[in-house]
């Protein structure tokens, strides 16, 4: 005989009214209730509220109730579904939290956003309970569940575990997350790869120099830096893209990229024009130098110096075209115009700023100072909008670019070469420095006449370390906070005049 909704409320009734000591001899009552999970959708609703209520009190039944409420989890009829998921928690105690968490796991491939909601809202809740058993029902799904499951479960993870608060996270569940983190790397996309390593490093207990080393290590696992590249797999070079990018943070003073940086001068500069872009609108030439750029600053010890460096130092010439002969009338002979690869020396000289090769550099500046002077001239008294046109925010960019060329060329013009200058790569943000306020000086720095004595030479005064900053003007003044949108490769071809007028400029 079908359950009524006068049954359920009547064995309600019995067991509500029932004592703590002898409610557990109503095992009757319990059953009627859980048999309301077959009647129609008025008792299906009213059973998902009273089996979870009296849950605690039959632990004999506990496996039947569980099912129970898991049947009305799949109903047609998605209240019942919403109602049934918001009680699951309830059942969340000892040792069912396992199958809780990985029941709802599962739910979590709904697309109806409500109740996607609801099992992101009822998973939340059971971490608080119990966070290693819930991280078990998750990890669990994410090795062996469906695809769209496991997709779902580590975003779940991505984004939810950093909000949790820390006597939830533990330093023993934050371990057991980079535990089960390892094993599922071992299988996993593009995409599934970046959001994992921005799981795991958030991790408070990876924080420390340790911590980051073993997160370089993992990144390394997954980098394949081991083997040759494949320049012409578009999947193999998205990998190394991917890997480097998520090693970048991790680099430091005691993090080195010693492998990376050794890895792409042996591996990836050698390949660099038949390398295959994973992007269609990617410059992957570009990419993997800005990479490489920002990964120099922590770069160790090395084994082969000598010849990545030769790397290094024939790629540069590669983008450094000497000058066009010129013939007797002072023309260009050169059929095409040489092209200075601005961006791409950027990239390369800040990776290898200790070489000498003055002839090709003292080139390679004439020209620099002429087309900075364009520039200037171009954007001079430019604000607003008008430095938001297409081709207002690539002179923007160039002009970056040049000015971080022109610092690096003028330490290795001394000789010996200074060194000594820093600079913000082009697509890097401007780190603002707080002014310092004036020492006073000493008594002993005070002539009699009371005026400071000059302590500094002016030769110290032009060795002393220099911090580029973007050119002052009219037009810089908005520049520092412009948003660039797309990022742009600068490179400009001159003609045989412009070679000729930065000779006779010098």
């Amino acid at each position: 005989m079908a359950v009524t909704i006068e049954d359920l409320y009547r064995n309600y009734g019995l067991l509500a009214d029932a004592s703590k000591d002898n409610i557990s001899q109503h095992k009757d009552a319990y059953q009627v209730i859980l048999n309301g999970v077959k009647g129609g959708p008025k008792e299906k609703r009213l059973a998902a509220q009273f089996i979870p209520k009296f849950f605690s009190s039959f632990p004999e039944m506990a496996d039947a109730a569980i099912n129970a409420q898991l049947d009305l989890c799949e109903d047609e009829d998605v209240s019942i579904r919403r109602q049934a998921i918001k009680e699951l928690p309830r059942f969340a105690t000892g040792e069912n939290i396992l199958r809780v968490a990985d029941i709802l796991t599962q739910l979590l491939q709904t697309d109806d956003t409500a109740e996607f909601n609801q099992v992101n809202a009822a998973l939340v809740s059971i971490f608080k309970i119990d966070a290693r058993g819930t991280l078990g029902g998750l990890f669990s799904q994410i090795l062996q569940g469906e695809d769209i499951v496991r997709e779902r479960a580590i975003k779940f993870l991505s984004g939810k575990l950093k909000t949790l608060p820390e006597d939830v996270m533990t330093k023993e569940v934050e371990d057991y997350v980079f535990a089960e983190t390892k094993k599922v790397l071992e299988d996993v996309t593009g995409e599934e790869f970046v959001l994992l390593m921005r799981l795991v490093s958030g991790l408070r207990v990876l924080q420390t120099v340790n911590g980051r080393q073993q997160l370089v290590e993992l990144v390394v696992e997954q980098a394949f830096l081991e083997q040759a590249l494949n320049p012409a797999d578009p999947d193999t070079v998205d990998r190394l893209l991917q890997c480097t990018r998520q090693a970048l943070p991790l680099f430091s003073k005691n993090v080195h990229s010693t492998r990376f940086v050794t890895y792409f001068c042996e591996h990836v500069l050698p390949n660099l024009s038949t390398l295959t872009s994973p992007v269609a609108e990617l410059d992957i030439q570009l990419e993997v130098l800005k990479l490489l750029a920002e990964m120099s600053p922590f770069c160790g010890d090395m084994d082969k110096l000598e010849p990545n460096l030769n790397m290094l130092f024939t790629k540069l010439l590669e983008f450094m075209p000497l000058p066009p002969e010129e013939v007797e009338n002072g023309e260009n002979s050169a059929n095409e115009e040489p092209k200075l690869q601005f961006s791409y020396v950027e990239c390369l000289l800040f990776s290898f700023h200790q070489l000498d090769f003055k002839i090709r550099l003292q080139y390679f500046a004439r020209g620099l100072q002429v087309y900075i002077r364009q520039l200037r001239v171009a954007l001079q008294g430019k604000t607003g909008d008008a430095l938001k046109t297409e081709e207002n925010k690539i002179k923007v960019v160039a002009l970056k670019i040049t000015n971080n060329i022109n610092v690096l060329i003028k330490d290795l013009f001394h000789n010996p070469p200074s060194f000594k200058s820093t600079v913000t790569l082009s697509w890097k943000p401007v780190q603002k420095t707080e002014a310092v306020a004036p020492k006073r000086p000493s008594g002993e720095e005070m002539g009699s006449s009371g005026s400071t004595k000059k302590q500094i030479s002016p030769q110290s005064r032009r060795d002393a370390r220099q911090i580029y900053n973007p050119p002052s003007g009219k037009y810089s003044a908005t520049i520092g906070n412009f948003n660039y949108g797309e990022e742009h490769s600068v490179a400009f071809s001159f003609s045989g005049h412009f070679y000729k007028h930065c000779c006779e400029a010098s």
